[in-house]
């Protein structure tokens, strides 16, 4: 008897699954032809506002002589910010959502359509909703103001969010990141300094307090007729005929450490975006035993290899090339008070004045005796012209080993410039 009982109850199951599947096979979707158009926001008419209300609160279920009353305001110097306020009658609370402060001022993925299905007409319409946001109806009680000028006591928080977002990223990977995320997050704070208010006070506080000296103010124009870096002709040792102090301020040594910190940490660097002069004076980097000095000398290549590129940067046949290198902004800020005029492009007064400096901190790395086949190759120059620069900064050029080598005497010497005479 049980037997035949299961075999009953599954052939019902079996029949009903089978009534069913009839039932789906004789129904029939209506098909309709419908002309659909897509309505973009008006200037003179408010797009549809889609609200919710996170209380619980149901409008549909309150009778329809007690609807509420839904009003929008508009901010007339924005017109983009509305408030909507849904207010039932015969209570103190109203409702009330915006749509630039709370969750509407976070990121918008996608944008939100309303779509109006008309059977009669057979015409379907679909509007985009009012700013692409939806309105998070928060309940206020009454007496309170509705309609405030400017709420940006969320903004600020959330800005200060971001902030301390920002400097919890910074602290663990100072705490735990290696070599290279150190390096990396050193050269992005560069790229996005900005000026400091502030100090532009305290500095202008210090220039007051500066006494002029009238000798300086002399040495000063000479610099400036013979173009060249700041110098000292009194020098007794070359080390002090251009001081480095003068060229690479104090505060810049921390910016140039590109190459240092890949050296010290063993990290692979890329010699194909270094100038030839760097590339084939990286391996004497590896060679000092002094920190200090091998610091100097990394610097020093890493603010030659800007100016390189900040000079490439602003000339019409090598700024493709130099596109792609960033410079450190306390460092293009400099660049540009010192060698831009009002237009982007170089004066060849100043491009002269770029290769000066540039040829100076050649003789720093390579001890005041140099060869200069590697850097006339990098400043696009030939041996003879690049000879006459060197001149002009009081050098002195002899061969060693059939090699054209430039040594820095001092006392400095400056050649003596030559006036032409007309025939008469």
């Amino acid at each position: 008897m049980e037997a035949e009982y299961y075999e009953s109850e599954q052939d019902d199951r079996a029949l009903n699954m089978e009534k069913k599947k009839k039932k789906k096979k004789t129904k029939k979707r209506k098909r309709l032809d419908v002309k659909m158009e897509v309505i973009s926001e008006q200037p003179n008419k408010i797009a549809p506002l889609v609200g919710y209300f996170p209380s619980g609160f149901d409008p549909q279920k309150i009778e329809e002589d007690e609807e509420p009353e839904v009003s929008v305001f508009r901010n007339k110097k924005r017109p983009n910010r509305l408030q909507l306020v849904v207010s039932p009658n015969g209570s103190n609370v109203n409702f009330v959502g915006t749509n630039y402060t709370g969750e509407a001022t976070a990121a918008q993925v996608c944008t939100y359509a309303l779509g109006v299905l008309d059977k009669e007409t057979q015409s379907l319409k679909i509007v985009p909703i009012a700013s692409n946001k939806i309105f998070r109806l928060e309940p206020k009680v009454g007496g309170s103001e509705i309609c405030d000028e400017e709420p940006v006591e969320g903004l600020k928080e959330e800005i200060v969010v971001s902030e301390t977002k920002a400097d919890k990223v910074k602290n663990l990977t100072n705490l735990y990141g290696t070599k290279k995320a150190k390096a990396r997050a050193l050269k992005m704070e560069s790229l996005s300094q900005k000026e400091d208010l502030s100090a532009q006070g305290d500095m202008a506080r210090k220039i007051e307090d500066i006494v002029i000296n009238k000798e300086d103010l002399d040495n000063s124009s000479l610099y400036t007729a013979r173009n060249i870096p700041p110098h000292d002709s009194t020098a007794t040792i070359p080390e002090n005929a251009y001081p480095l102090d003068k060229i690479i301020f104090k505060g810049e040594w921390d910016y140039l450490l590109d190459i240092l910190e890949p050296l010290q940490s063993g990290a692979e660097i890329r010699l194909n975006s270094y100038p030839s002069f760097v590339c084939h004076r990286i391996h004497r980097l590896r060679e000092i035993q002094d920190e200090t000095q091998m610091k100097t000398i990394a610097c020093i290549l890493s603010y030659m290899t800007h100016l390189l590129k900040f000079k490439d940067q602003r000339s019409v046949d090598h700024a493709t090339a130099a596109k792609q290198h960033k410079i450190p902004a306390i460092l293009r800020q400099k660049f540009s008070k010192m060698f831009v005029d009002d237009s982007f492009r170089l004066t060849d007064e100043k491009i002269n004045l770029i290769i000066s400096y540039v040829l100076v901190l050649t003789l720093f790395v390579d001890n005041f005796q140099t060869d200069l086949s590697d850097i006339a190759k990098d400043l696009r120059m030939t041996p003879v012209s690049l000879r006459q620069h060197y001149e002009h900064l009081g050098c002195k050029l002899s061969r060693v080993n059939r090699v054209l080598m430039v040594t820095l005497p001092v006392p400095l010497q400056f050649p003596k410039q030559r006036t032409h005479r007309r025939r008469k």
